[in-house]
């Protein structure tokens, strides 16, 4: 009892929309930011390497223990930021990572390099990774810090430059260049960047839009479907019998009446959403049920999960559509009146001899004893459905919600 509390409680946390359409999965953005991560990883791998070799060459003079220290605070981010990119996980936190670290190695450069080494005006290897410190601030930051590293990184290493030369003639020339070209393909990356996000956005955005225009139109179908078919027959059925049960004057038309009403509630208890017949009682797994009850939940557009306990089975398929349609009603009313929230649907399979299903939400609830019995989508879809099959369904609700237990046993 304490874990069903510690659940329901969890489950009353989570609030749920009741509509399709309006959370969709970025699924181009995703896909988007995984083809981005993937070329930084490549590209920066080649870079990385460059610098590497760069930086061995050197040390061909001699070892210094703050160069090597200085290389492995540098380097160690940027494996972290590549093996991020390649397994698709932590990439923006890596990245970040590395474009800080990169960031402040780059003005700390100066500081650890050996006064004989200050005043060459080849590029050292920290050079190669300019754009690499770029690319990891577009793949961890919005577009302003972008913005600022792409402009900031390439003129904080000229100023670097200048200061080892002692802003020389020669310093000048060599740094111009450097910078303009880092400058320039830097505003590239991340200008490719932002505009293959911003298409990836608007992909999935049209397909949001496409999807609730289609789940509101299929919606509409339905339900036209649905009442034409309700009309029919109660035109065929309910009105046939509720005619031979005002013309019977003997036992034998009253018995025929009584048969005939009952036969009425049965084919209207199991109605389908687009078709008026009882359809085939063919075995069904319990298995299949949890998946229509799943493909209910995901037509609705409700935020839960159908919970499974107990063996595999099989029950016959009137009830089990019975059980099924019951239950969608149920999941629809919770969406419609307590907004989904808290919805939980546990499906308890006892083999071949039965099936319960409970629909439980934490919504406000209502007094059952206040529903009208106009109300077909308790009184028709619920109940008399499970009556029509010899099941049996319970409504329990009150401030704390609502729970429906639809049931079926074996005789």
């Amino acid at each position: 009892m304490q874990a069903d509390t510690v659940l329901r409680d969890a489950w009353s946390q989570i609030p749920s929309p009741g509509t399709v359409g309006t959370e969709f999965e970025r699924f181009t953005g995703k896909r988007m930011e995984r083809i981005l991560a993937t070329v930084v990883a490549i590209g920066s791998a080649m870079l990385g390497v460059q610098a590497l070799f760069a930086a061995i060459g050197g040390m061909s003079e001699g070892v210094s223990t703050v160069r090597v220290i200085f290389m492995v605070i540098v380097y160690v981010p940027l494996i972290a930021m590549l093996v991020a990119c390649v397994i698709g996980r932590a990439v923006p936190l890596m990245s970040g990572i590395f474009a800080v670290i990169y960031l402040a190695a780059l003005a700390a450069w100066p500081l650890v390099q050996d006064a004989s080494h200050l005043a060459t005006a080849g590029q050292p290897w920290i050079f190669f990774l300019v754009n690499v410190g770029v690319v990891a601030a577009m793949l961890a930051f919005p577009v302003r810090l972008q913005l600022i590293w792409v402009v900031g990184v390439p003129l904080l290493y000229g100023y670097v430059r200048l200061v080892e030369g002692e802003f020389t003639s020669t310093f000048w020339t060599t740094t111009a260049f450097d910078v303009s070209f880092t400058l320039i393909l830097g505003i590239v990356l991340v200008s490719l960047g932002w505009m293959f996000r911003s298409v990836a956005a608007g992909v999935d955005e049209a397909r949001g839009r496409a999807v609730a225009s289609y789940a509101a139109a299929a919606a509409d179908v339905a339900a036209e479907e649905e009442r034409v078919a309700m009309a029919a027959l109660m035109h065929d059925s309910v009105l046939a019998a509720l005619i031979a049960a005002e013309r019977a004057d003997t036992d034998r038309a009253r018995d025929l009446a009584v048969a005939m009403a009952k036969e009425a509630l049965t084919r209207l208890a199991n109605t389908e959403a687009t078709i008026a017949q009882e359809g085939s009682d063919a075995p069904v797994g319990i298995a299949q049920i949890v998946i229509e009850l799943r493909r209910a939940l995901s037509e609705i557009g409700a935020d839960a999960i159908v919970e499974e306990r107990g063996g595999a089975g099989q029950i016959p398929g009137r009830p089990a559509r019975a059980l099924v349609l019951a239950a969608r009603q149920a999941i629809g009313n919770a969406v419609a009146h307590a907004g989904g929230r808290g919805l939980h649907i546990l499906v308890t399979g006892h083999g071949d001899e039965g099936i319960t299903v409970t629909v439980s939400d934490t919504g406000p609830g209502f007094n059952t004893d206040e529903i009208g019995e106009d109300r077909l989508g308790i009184s028709a879809s619920i109940l008399a459905r499970m009556a029509g099959v010899a099941g049996s369904a319970t409504i329990d609700s009150d401030s704390a919600g609502t729970t429906v237990v639809l049931g079926w046993e074996r005789e």
